[in-house]
């Protein structure tokens, strides 16, 4: 039999809840404003365009709950 190792980490419900929220909405607007924008013939085209978007999506866009700083400007001023 074979033991499984605790975590040593604790999940709360609220913010396993809020880890759910966050990924469902980051999958809704990745499908959004990217997968149904572009008709994909390739793997290669997908992937392509699908690192644009996260480019644009991290480093540009604008997040209004991050006063309305992409996250990479955001980390940047708060370190």
């Amino acid at each position: 039999m074979v033991k499984r190792k605790q975590s040593k980490t604790q999940l709360y419900p609220a913010r396993e809840a809020n880890s759910k929220r966050f990924c469902g909405k980051l999958k809704w607007k990745c499908r959004n404003e990217c997968l149904n924008q572009h008709g994909f013939r390739t793997m290669e085209e997908a992937r392509y365009e699908i690192d644009l978007w996260r480019e644009h999506y991290n480093h540009v866009r604008p997040h209004s709950s991050l006063n309305y700083l992409s996250p990479v400007e955001f980390t940047k001023r708060a370190a």
